[in-house]
């Protein structure tokens, strides 16, 4: 175990960074599984910072998680993507308020620096657990999980038995009865290890079992895994936003050439190349900006823990909505518009460009951005709060 300050983690995770972004085009197009990726994340010690100092975490802020899964995915969206699921599917040991499986699941995870993976979708077709014994045996079929076959363990949701309401339970990837369908090949995200799991007749125990998603049942700290999420995702937009820019300005100082009429002598003395990468740094920046904003106000409302109210909550959710909108916004004109200040030539496979919109483009269809904006207009025109879905 190894435990990191939050400038530590984020000096680490740049240390990750730089190395994933060695080759992190030829990763991409291999769209191999990441094991060694994860290994990275491991030896980092950064998939426990999260958990408490009492199970032999780092005890750490929501706050420094989201740097650090902005400075990943700079490098690699994908892994960005992978890290930000597992911080929240471990925390599910605190939010859900369940002492005893953070002391039995929450050690292990410190102790070996396990990666979480999930297969939550609670719309998907359902997942059933059945009476064994002590215990239950889980069967279906989950079209989409991240980080399943990568992952040490996994949080799925299953139909209650008696109720049908979704009921989270922990899953050891290697378990009998688990299996990944490696049948991710979308356009992006190529190396989050994404894709369907097939579960025959699991066996799950009662230490397994870890509580609810059930809205009727929810607390305002069990609630959190919604916005969470929404402040997750947008830091991967930013973080793939800024390695974007990274990359084109790179290629703009070294590669590119003027156009033939612009008079100039050099790409960098172009001044519409100068004043795209000006309108393209300055609203990166903004975003920076809003999302230091939100990361401080996620760990508050975390801190809060039991005594969080939903009113607290609600404001948590309309600024995590804010910040996805104009982080999408962002990132997708940024993994566009840097073609225009790169030239022709930059279109080469071997550049490796197109990967930032690829990775961009696929993710940010998790769920229609246009429901967020609706969600901080209603809020700003009638005070109403998002009410408690898996996306809000």
């Amino acid at each position: 175990m190894s435990s990191l300050t939050a400038q530590q983690a984020i000096e680490a995770a740049r240390a990750v960074a730089a190395t994933l972004a060695k080759d992190a085009v030829e990763r991409d197009r291999a769209n191999a599984k990441p094991h060694a990726e994860v290994q990275l994340l491991r030896d980092a010690a950064l998939p426990a910072i999260l958990l408490p100092r009492e199970v032999g975490g780092s005890g750490l802020g929501w706050d420094t998680a989201l740097r650090v899964v902005r400075e990943i995915s700079a490098a690699d969206g994908s892994i960005g993507q992978l890290l930000g699921y597992h911080y929240m599917n471990q925390d599910l040991l605190v939010w859900l308020h369940n002492p005893d499986a953070l002391a039995l699941w929450g050690v292990r995870s410190a102790e070996h620096q396990w990666v979480w993976g999930d297969a939550v979708d609670v719309y998907a077709p359902a997942t059933t657990l059945v009476g064994d014994g002590s215990g239950f045996r889980m069967s279906g079929r989950k079209s989409f999980a991240t980080g399943f076959s990568v992952a040490d363990v996994s949080v799925v949701a299953v139909a209650e038995p008696g109720t049908g309401s979704p009921l989270l339970v922990i899953v050891e990837s290697t378990a009998d009865g688990v299996a990944p369908g490696g049948d991710w090949d979308n356009l992006g995200q190529r190396l989050s290890a994404s894709g369907s799991v097939t579960f025959t007749d699991v066996a799950i125990s009662p230490e397994q079992v870890l509580g609810t998603l059930d809205p009727a049942r929810a607390t305002p700290q069990g609630s959190l895994i919604a916005p969470v999420s929404q402040a997750v995702h947008s830091e991967m937009y930013l973080g793939i936003a800024q390695g974007a820019l990274r990359t084109a300005g790179e290629y703009t100082r070294t590669v590119s050439r003027p156009f033939l009429l612009s008079g100039v002598e050099s790409a960098t003395a172009d001044p519409y190349v100068l004043a795209t990468y000006g309108r393209l740094v300055a609203a990166v920046r903004a975003v920076e900006a809003l999302a230091d904003d939100v990361g401080t106000h996620v760990a508050r409302v975390n801190a809060a823990r039991d005594g969080l109210t939903w009113d607290a909550r609600g404001e948590l959710a309309v600024h995590t909505s804010a910040l996805k909108v104009v982080a999408i916004e962002t990132v997708l004109e940024v993994t566009s518009r840097i073609f225009e200040v790169t030239g022709a030539r930059a279109t080469s496979n071997a550049v490796g460009l197109d990967r930032f919109w690829r990775n961009a483009r696929t993710h940010t269809l998790h769920d229609p951005v246009v429901y967020k904006q609706r969600e901080v207009g209603e809020h700003f025109l009638t005070g109403t709060y998002p009410p408690f879905t898996v996306y809000s």
